[in-house]
């Protein structure tokens, strides 16, 4: 029996080890989509689900990697902060003033975000010292809102009531709720969606995303191969849909991992990330 304890201590050390390894790096992951609505390639820079997190003094390693990518804009996801006792806006504000300091930067709201909004009783005015901060320095934030990137690329950021975020019974969502909040969407350009939740993956297809950027999911916690996230922010189990690219009917969502974490300190076969977007043009083939 002894060495039953022994092995279960190990294996308890090296999860507790690995998990905090892999909260504390992070890879760059590129993923690459076509689209007969550009003409030329376009490179976006995606953050998501940061809580708080660093990476190195004044977060260097991260901005480092970002400027290896050269992005031509940065797109955010929402829970850059985490809502908690005490909530702190400093770590978020700094990294994303620093990067509208280099790039046009888009930001949209998590849950977290829209929860420090919702409850100034508990939160006082940290969202709008957040919001405050951003817009002084630049940031486009789009809550309920959309722009243009430039000619061919326009982003979207929609604002996910509390109710689609709900552990049990969720309430559903469709297309038209989309609209009320967004209009619709923009036929003539390639339309990126910041949407947090990836729950309503259909929903943003069938509004007119032609891409869906979401996080919210952590990759799962503890990635499985095979069978995938082992459980949600929204307690889904076993969820496919926690990281990646998903692609159905011409539209396309890519979830992020995150950058940070908040209540379930862990990370399993899950290290933080950050993602690459690539969007080119349409090849044109060459059969017949």
């Amino acid at each position: 029996m002894l060495w039953m304890w022994i092995t279960a201590a190990a294996a308890a050390v090296w999860v507790c080890i690995r998990s905090v390894y892999e909260r504390k790096v992070f890879t760059t992951d590129t993923y690459e989509l076509r689209s007969e609505k550009v003409t030329r390639e376009h490179t976006f820079v995606f953050l998501t689900d940061l809580h708080d997190n660093c990476f190195g003094s004044g977060q260097r390693r991260l901005l480092a990697a970002i400027g290896r990518v050269k992005p031509e804009a940065v797109l955010i996801g929402g829970d850059m902060v985490t809502a908690r006792e005490g909530v702190q806006i400093e770590t978020a504000a700094s990294l994303i003033k620093e990067l509208a300091g280099r790039y046009p930067v888009f930001c949209g709201n998590g849950n977290h975000e829209n929860r420090m909004k919702r409850d100034r009783a508990r939160y006082g005015d940290a969202f709008s010292r957040y919001l405050r901060e951003l817009t002084e320095a630049g940031v486009t934030y789009l809550g309920n809102a959309g722009a243009a990137i430039d000619d061919e690329v326009f982003v979207s950021g929609l604002d996910l009531a509390q109710r689609y975020y709900r552990h049990r019974n969720a309430a559903q969502l469709d297309e038209a709720y989309i609209t009320r909040r967004l209009g619709a969407a923009d036929p003539a350009r390639y339309q990126i969606l910041l949407a947090h939740s990836p729950k309503y993956a259909d929903a943003y297809g069938k509004w007119g995303a032609d891409l869906a950027l979401c996080g919210h999911y952590h990759g799962g916690i503890i990635w499985i191969p095979g069978l995938g996230g082992l459980m949600s922010t929204q307690f889904e189990l076993f969820c496919r849909k926690c990281q990646g690219l998903h692609e159905k009917d011409g539209h396309a969502m890519i979830v992020g991992r995150g950058l940070g974490t908040h209540s379930v300190n862990l990370r399993l076969n899950n290290i933080s990330q950050l993602v690459v977007v690539k969007i080119k043009p349409q090849e044109i083939s060459t059969e017949g």
